[in-house]
């Protein structure tokens, strides 16, 4: 194994909701107390979608190479939303304050669930990679996301988030 596919452990923030969960649907899914994303959303002087961020997937991580949300496992007692910011802010340097949440889309299973929470661009957000969960994470084109290799539950959720946000 090559270091590029192994966490640094000190860059990794561990969260009490870290864990899989072995779900009656015949998946495994991260996060104990479900898991968040953060949507971020740009948009024009036409109120219309430009760009979303995404991150691209470090190999050691599930579906790793693949492109996605920021986002990872809930913590105990910590909503969706905060967990979706929580989880941009430490792998992408999304400021929560540069955020204005929308709405949430919830993709339900008998065991787990994934929050996807819906926000535009209220200030300048400049994404980053803050941490080893990502080798990337840009404001990428709404209509090039489709070109990037996705991780396989986003894939599916794209086309009903994309009409969601106006896309």
């Amino acid at each position: 194994m090559t270091d590029s596919a192994v966490p640094p452990r000190d860059r990794l923030h561990r969260q009490p909701g870290d864990g899989w969960v072995d779900c009656r649907c015949g998946r495994r899914h991260w996060g104990l107390f479900g898991a968040a994303g953060l949507l971020l959303v740009r948009r024009g002087a036409d109120g219309r979608p430009t760009h979303v961020v995404l991150q691209h997937r470090a190999t050691w991580s599930d579906q790793g190479g693949t492109w996605a949300l920021p986002g990872g496992a809930i913590a105990p007692g910590e909503s969706a939303v905060a967990g979706a910011l929580r989880e941009a802010h430490e792998e992408a340097g999304i400021d929560p304050s540069a955020v204005a949440v929308r709405g949430e889309h919830v993709l339900a299973h008998p065991d787990w669930s994934y929050t996807t929470v819906l926000a535009d661009e209220a200030g300048h957000v400049v994404p980053a990679v803050t941490d080893a969960e990502s080798t990337a994470v840009e404001w990428v084109p709404v209509d090039q996301v489709t070109a990037r290799p996705l991780l396989t539950a986003f894939a599916d959720a794209w086309p009903e988030l994309r009409a969601r946000i106006g896309g």
